[in-house]
């Protein structure tokens, strides 16, 4: 498979995927800045933004619902946004043209076309729900007409390392203030994973539970363990490991970097983790970041790897605006 095709399939994966987790994000936090009176919505909002790899936005004032409404939904300029994820995954789509069914095609086409240029607050919940389903739908279409190739693999390899660092982004929104924080029950209903809770835990939702179910539960699709162990297997497939030579590979580092974080979530005690969940959070992402630039290095050696804007995980070499820009100007230069 030509190194383009391999790129635009993988980005494919992560950018459905990162416009379904910004959309479940944000609809949980709106929400509860709306409903929660005594927040400083300033200073919460600036705190979402900065889980969201925006801190920068709007520097010099005050950060409202509106601001963070506006730009991490509709913003075609702002790179964490949903817009931009929704424009990037058709660009993609359609540089990977020969390998792309029609179906979803038509679908990331479609949703690029009616993806809205503003939303009033009263309808953000509607404009979230609708990006969820577009989501769906395009991975549903994947999963039943595409081949099981490396064209298949490297989409749902970046699926799942995306699906791995916004779920710990998710998480890392816990602990934003200890007003705004979500409840498990929301956190676990912003993923769908609220009946599937119950059924395997049969009680309602305590910290230790929902954060072991989220973070390691291999039965759970959303859970950040599910996400890791999957990507495993498609960087075995993509790059079998049959000697010394293939482990020290780029790929073979990446393995064994998900390997180990994958290591640490499950031996780690849950009582450590959620001691300080953002900073474990943190350096989940950071391993998927390593592991997404070795990979980048070894299957996609002529672009740089796009990775989260104005963040401390952000490597020095790259900054998501440049990984973002290099993307588009492969893609045919369109956001």
């Amino acid at each position: 498979m030509l190194s383009r095709i391999a790129e635009s399939l993988f980005w494919i994966g992560r950018y459905v995927e990162r416009a379904d987790m910004t959309a479940r994000i944000l609809d949980v936090h709106l929400q509860l800045l709306l409903e929660d009176p005594w927040v400083d919505e300033s200073t919460a909002c600036r705190s979402l933004l900065s889980v969201m790899g925006a801190a920068d936005v709007q520097p010099d004032r005050p950060i409202t619902r509106a601001d963070v409404l506006r730009y991490m939904t509709v913003d075609r300029t702002q790179p964490g946004s949903i817009a931009f994820s929704v424009n990037a995954a058709r660009e993609n789509a359609r540089r990977a043209r020969e390998i792309v069914s029609s179906e979803l095609w038509e679908c990331m086409n479609a949703t690029y076309t009616r993806m809205p240029f503003s939303v009033r607050q009263e309808r953000a919940h509607e404009l979230f729900a609708w990006v969820r389903e577009r989501s769906a739908l395009a991975g549903g279409i994947v999963d039943s007409v595409l081949a099981r190739d490396e064209a298949y693999s490297f989409f749902l390899l970046g699926r799942m390392l995306e699906r791995a660092d916004m779920t710990a982004r998710l998480l890392a929104t816990r602990d934003l203030t200890d007003a705004a924080g979500a409840s498990w029950t929301t956190i676990l209903r912003s993923c769908g994973a609220y009946e599937a809770y119950l059924r395997a835990y049969h009680g309602m939702p305590s910290a230790t539970n929902s954060a072991e179910f989220l973070l390691v539960d291999r039965e759970l699709p959303r859970s950040i363990g599910y996400a890791i162990a999957t990507a495993i297997d498609c960087l075995d497939e993509l790059h079998p490991s049959d000697g010394r030579r293939d482990r020290h590979s780029p790929a073979g580092r990446a393995q064994r970097r998900l390997e180990l974080l994958l290591g640490e979530l499950d031996y780690r005690p849950i009582p450590d983790t959620l001691d300080n969940l953002s900073e474990h959070m943190e350096e989940v992402q950071t391993a998927i970041l390593r592991a997404s630039e070795e990979i980048h290095t070894q299957f996609f050696p002529e672009s740089g790897a796009p990775g989260w804007a104005n963040t401390q995980l952000q490597s020095q070499s790259q900054s998501q605006s440049q990984g973002q820009s290099q993307s588009k100007t492969q893609s045919g230069g369109v956001a």
